[in-house]
């Protein structure tokens, strides 16, 4: 009895992990789409679908289903996705944002609604957290083999507004405006990224307690795992005890 008790957890974690990665699929697929219908499925002058392909191989998705997903895009009678924002105030008054790309708005903010309803919080209007909020470009790479004070020069000549080594790893900020510019750059130095993206930084961040902290994610993990939801983002303000709760 234990070992099929055993057999049934080990199917449940299985079958769990399989639809984490499903729907990481799905995300991926409908950034590729977006990027493509907006900018062509040109991968080198389309800095947007260079980034969705970035994803796509840090969530080991299959090459095949990559290049499927861009042929499909380009097709005229492909899906058409909208993007949508909101902006949103959770438990505790955290600021929370949430990108969607959806084939039916109406559906995407009655189940985001629906969502702070049941944890806590309530949609705000349009801009509400613009002075919370700032979109800059994130890249993140390993350090190997790169000289510091070089590299930093060579990011900043390419448009870098910040250039942070920890450790094995480098973080670099740009604006939104230059996030294609420096994506070329390291292609051109031919260094891989481990991510690149369009981010929402939090220039405002909030302090909260275990409570709250544990409150918020709950929400976000509820946002999460709807698929018109791609990206959710807060404002806490992190701190170490969260972390056994993350």
């Amino acid at each position: 009895m234990a070992g099929h008790s055993k057999w049934k957890n080990i199917q449940h974690r299985k079958g769990a992990q399989d639809a984490k990665k499903a729907k990481m699929f799905t995300k991926v697929i409908k950034e590729i789409s977006v990027a493509v219908k907006v900018s062509g499925p040109d991968v080198e002058n389309n800095p947007r679908l260079r980034s969705a392909l970035i994803e796509a191989r840090s969530v080991n998705m299959p090459k095949d289903n990559i290049e499927r997903a861009i042929k499909k895009a380009s097709e005229k009678d492909a899906a058409s996705y909208e993007e949508i924002n909101y902006e949103a105030y959770g438990p505790g008054g955290v600021a929370v944002f949430i990108e969607c790309a959806t084939d039916n708005p109406v559906r995407t903010v009655s189940n985001v609604r629906s969502y702070f309803n049941k944890h806590g919080g309530s949609l705000g209007k349009e801009g509400c957290l613009q002075f919370v909020f700032d979109r800059k470009g994130v890249f993140q790479l390993k350090s190997e083999g790169l000289d510091e004070d070089e590299f930093t020069l060579e990011m900043i000549d390419a448009g870098a507004e910040d250039v942070e080594f920890e450790g094995e790893n480098i973080s670099i900020t740009s604006s939104v405006e230059q996030f294609g510019r420096i994506q070329k750059k390291l292609g051109e130095m031919n260094i891989e990224t481990e991510s690149a993206s369009l981010e929402r930084i939090a220039l405002d961040q909030k302090e909260v307690d275990v409570d709250t902290f544990k409150s918020v994610m709950k929400l976000v993990d509820k946002l999460e795992d709807d698929d018109d939801v791609q990206k959710v983002y807060h404002n806490i303000l992190y701190k170490e005890e969260f972390e056994e709760h993350l």
